[in-house]
């Protein structure tokens, strides 16, 4: 059994100090022991907290970043127009190029901080839309990359069928998407077999696109695909899409979906960002996470979530990266704080009455990034997978009378950094490292060149 020997660390039951903790052969937390001593062979670390996990990826528009920060020829740019930059350059994209791209964001997701992820994965047809001969094609290509960096993955193939709320076929880019129910099952049947072929801490979700491109029927089907397991869906993202599901469907998008589907904890509805006060609170009360990706909202103009409604409502919540414009996990966190502060002009928004913001931030993602990925985690405690990320102290102040400074010092100051991460008990960063970085990064630069010859 290997242990890990943590200064300090955050458990269950709050801050502890000179923490001896065990992972068994399957990367479970055997053992946990408060003021123990290291072993021999222990690892050292500063502070260990337990890792987050990221819940809403999609990992090839990480090689995008950047070029969409041009202003178009429109009077305003907006997330349609970033939309139709996207579906050009995923045209472009080769099996190998999905695969090389995916593991340079899975390890980046590792070095910020992040154990796990929910990759959110939409294109499995070649550009132009023909099928593969595997229809799990690209399936397996983000398969390699978890293998080739050791995050633990939730894989959610992508339903995708229409252009709009109205049916509209799709078009474009949008091609590569595109699927119909007796195709997609087949999808999932050879997505499993893929699962089957990873770390046993990986899962496999159904994710009907949103409801722009899911019409009603198929999203009903698609709730008893896999009935235990993660459901995820883009919801009222853009106001263009509330106006398009009220005219079509007679409802806002998140009312329509809570009187009309058996939304729960098994749901994750990504981005909420144009809601109602009433549907804030409905949201809450269903059980659902709503998974926030702050920097890639405020990069595309989405809008504020009603953070602190949401909360007092006793919402659950996590964090993604999105479209890793920036993977960082102190950076979704502090805009998501910030973003609540701007909009109320308020401080400490995300926290109840003497409470710290970080710690709670952190606390409530732990939490809900566990229930949205179907992955024990979020926890050190026996049992649980060994997700664990540990930081430095940096040059940030240190008090005995406010022992969550050190969350509140690296989310709001920056102050620190992860020096190691384990998922499932896989040791793969190592002073701040990711230990397979150099052939990941060498192989993604050849293929950044590559994509640079055909633009």
């Amino acid at each position: 059994m290997r242990t890990i020997f943590a200064a300090t660390a955050l458990l269950e039951d709050g801050w502890a100090k000179d923490v001896l903790i065990g992972i068994d052969v399957d990367g479970r937390i055997a053992s946990v022991a408060k003021n123990g001593t290291a072993e021999a062979d222990s690892t050292r670390v500063e502070t260990l907290l337990p890792a987050l996990s990221n819940l809403h990826s999609h990992t090839f528009q990480r090689a995008m970043a950047g070029l969409t920060e041009r202003r178009g020829p429109s009077e305003r740019d907006s997330f349609w127009t970033w939309r139709e930059v996207m579906y050009r350059f995923l045209d472009l994209l080769s099996s190998e190029d999905i695969e090389a791209i995916a593991a340079f964001a899975f390890m980046e997701m590792q070095e910020a901080g992040f154990a796990a992820v929910a990759e959110f994965h939409y294109l499995h047809n070649q550009p132009g839309g023909a099928a593969y001969e595997d229809p799990g094609e690209l399936s397996a290509r983000i398969a390699a990359a978890q293998g080739s960096t050791g995050i633990g993955l939730t894989l959610l193939p992508v339903y995708y069928a229409q252009g709009g709320v109205d049916g509209r076929p799709l078009a474009g880019g949008q091609l590569r998407f595109g699927n119909r129910l007796a195709a997609f099952a087949e999808l999932m049947k050879r997505a499993s077999e893929i699962v089957k072929g990873l770390s046993p801490d990986t899962g496999l979700g159904v994710a009907p696109h949103s409801l722009r491109a899911v019409g009603p029927a198929d999203l009903e089907a698609l709730t008893g695909m896999l009935p235990e397991a993660p459901f995820h869906m883009h919801i009222a993202e853009q106001q263009g899409e509330v106006e398009e599901t009220l005219a079509e469907l007679g409802a806002r998008p998140v009312e329509w979906l809570l009187a009309n589907m058996p939304v729960d904890r098994r749901w994750c509805l990504i981005h909420c960002t144009h809601m109602e006060p009433r549907e804030t609170e409905a949201l809450a009360r269903s059980g659902a996470v709503a998974g926030l990706c702050p920097v890639t909202e405020a990069n595309l103009g989405d809008g504020i979530f009603d953070g602190a409604r949401f909360l007092i409502a006793g919402g659950s919540f996590g964090v993604g990266s999105d479209s890793n414009i920036r993977i960082s996990v102190n950076g979704e966190l502090r805009q998501l704080e910030y973003s609540q502060r701007l909009r109320d002009r308020a401080r400490v928004v995300m926290a109840g009455a003497d409470q710290s913001a970080g710690r709670t931030l952190y606390d409530r993602t732990l939490a809900g990034g566990a229930q949205a990925l179907g992955r024990k985690s979020g926890r050190i405690a026996p049992g649980f997978w060994a997700d664990l990320a540990a930081l430095d102290q940096g040059d940030g102040l240190a008090l005995a009378s406010q022992p969550d400074l050190p969350l509140d010092n690296w989310i709001f100051a920056g102050e620190g950094a992860v020096t190691d991460v384990w998922s499932a008990g896989r040791h793969c960063v190592k002073s701040g490292r990711h230990v397979h970085r150099d052939e990941i990064a060498t192989r993604y630069r050849q293929c950044l060149a590559g994509i640079a010859a055909r633009l």
